[in-house]
């Protein structure tokens, strides 16, 4: 079969009738990129090449894929791995070992990625919509609304800008690995469900269809969109399972978290049991501390008791997460008293507790800022 290229039809199947993302080889799966070879007259193993070079060895540029025919580099590489993302803004903070970057996508929308270097590991915080439909009233990103699912490619390419970022030396502390992901970005990575687990195949698939990561290392966070938290049991994938609770009663909840007008408290925790259960993962649960909203001693109490509801053998782990603020909100971060009686109170109940360690105080840290200031 010759290495002659043919049409590529660059698209992918988007809702509500919007321009679709270009096709790329990360949104295929191995057996789709068989097929795609054909489409393309060229033999499997050039396909191959190129998904060793993008998925091994971090490369986009065509020119640094010598092992390709020089004629046909620029053709091969416009087919299969389009230009998905394009930097508008990086801020660092953290003296260089916290990274954001605000990315434009093709249609014009603006999703962010942070990428934050610890002494242990180097993790990437990635956005798998551009916006978010759940409308929580503290949350940046969801204050400017639902633009578009994004493909599992664009979720991809975020973790390989990541990956090459670490390792050609870009982060504060030399060249490294990039190591954990979490969907902690914008969207609701759950509202983007087929999108989202085909990006978690290619991050854990080795060379050369995927990146190797391990599973383990994977957060997947969730307001609570319950059904599909029962479908994520059911992958043999054992990620990690983050649930936004941020209230432990639905009174409260319902205000700060609007699709527990739909799944419960109850519902949603017990949904976050039976993953732990079936997966036997423990549960992060993610709580943001808004000073005299849900920071009160009496809600650790509760919070404790709808844990311990389900189980005690340790299934759960509580991150309370200083609030980072939005201008003209009026919720604000717990005071630090609050925050570490909240600690105690949860703890004396045999709740694993932390405070998350906060990074980007100095820039636009809250999900979504840099993108509603663009």
């Amino acid at each position: 079969m010759s290495d002659a290229i043919k049409t590529l039809p660059l698209v992918l199947e988007q809702p509500r009738g919007r321009a679709k993302p270009p096709r790329h080889l990360a949104d295929l799966s191995p057996e789709e990129r068989k097929e795609q070879a054909e489409k393309l007259g060229l033999p499997a193993f050039r396909l191959k090449q190129v998904s060793h070079h993008y998925f091994a060895r971090l490369q986009r540029d065509p020119s640094a894929m010598t092992d390709l025919p020089a004629a046909q580099r620029d053709a091969i590489a416009e087919a299969l791995l389009p230009t998905l993302l394009t930097s508008v803004r990086t801020q660092e903070a953290d003296k260089g070992t916290t990274r954001k970057t605000l990315w434009r996508l093709f249609d014009g929308a603006l999703v962010e990625s942070v990428l934050m270097r610890y002494t242990d590991r180097a993790t990437l915080c990635v956005s798998s919509q551009a916006g978010c439909g759940m409308a929580c009233p503290f949350c940046a990103t969801g204050q400017g609304g639902l633009q578009r699912n994004m493909s599992t490619a664009e979720i991809i390419d975020q973790v390989v800008d990541g990956a090459a970022a670490m390792a050609n030396g870009l982060v504060a502390g030399g060249p490294g690995r990039l190591s954990n992901i979490v969907f902690m970005g914008m969207g609701e990575p759950m509202a983007n469900y087929k999108a989202v687990i085909g990006s978690i195949r290619r991050m854990v698939a080795t060379d050369p269809d995927g990146l190797g990561l391990s599973a383990r290392n994977i957060t997947v966070s969730t307001v609570g969109l319950v059904p599909r938290m029962k479908q994520l049991a059911t992958e043999g994938i054992p990620v990690t399972l983050a649930l936004s609770l941020h209230a432990p009663d639905d009174e409260l909840r319902n205000e700060l978290v609007p699709i527990n007008t739909r799944y419960s408290v109850h519902e949603t925790v017990e949904a976050a049991w039976e993953y732990a259960r079936t997966t036997k993962r423990r549960v992060s649960i993610e709580y943001a501390m808004m000073r005299d909203i849900n920071d009160q001693a009496w809600r650790a109490d509760l919070l404790a008791d709808v844990l311990n509801g389900f189980g005690d053998w340790g299934w759960v782990h509580v991150n309370l997460i200083p609030l980072n603020e939005i201008p003209g909100a009026r919720f604000t971060r717990s005071r630090d008293d609050d925050m570490d009686e909240f600690v105690r109170r949860l703890e004396a109940k045999g709740i694993s507790t932390t405070i998350r360690d906060t990074r980007g105080d100095e820039i636009d840290a809250a999900c979504g800022q840099l993108a509603a200031s663009e």
